[in-house]
């Protein structure tokens, strides 16, 4: 059985991020997603091996292309690992404004 790779280690790098952004819009054959790096081509199809084994990316065959689309479950997990922060901060962010509306009220 193949490992799966860790999921925050492929979005620790600043070029898989660009390439999730890029599929997350539409569909992109390896060869027009490399267009937007300056990087080489074989350098971008190992990025995204890595996002395809993350499950971040599935491929999909059209004819004799292959393509890469974002896969949303593959996001789950940092969805999911996120969530807690992410209420931290609102109650932080909603606090932090009655604190100003009841101050602003007062002057």
């Amino acid at each position: 059985m193949k490992l799966r790779r860790d999921v925050f280690h492929a979005i620790a790098d600043p070029t898989r991020r660009s390439i999730i952004a890029l599929v997350a819009l539409q569909a992109m054959t390896p060869g027009a997603i490399a267009e937007n790096f300056d990087s080489s081509r074989q350098t971008v199809s190992k990025h995204i091996q890595i996002l395809t084994e993350c499950e971040i990316l599935v491929q999909e065959q059209k004819g004799r292309e292959m393509y890469y689309q974002l896969n949303p479950m593959g996001m789950k997990e940092i969805a999911d690992w996120i969530e807690p922060f992410r209420q931290l901060w609102d109650d932080r962010f909603n606090k932090l404004e009655a604190i100003m509306k009841k101050y602003q009220s007062k002057q």
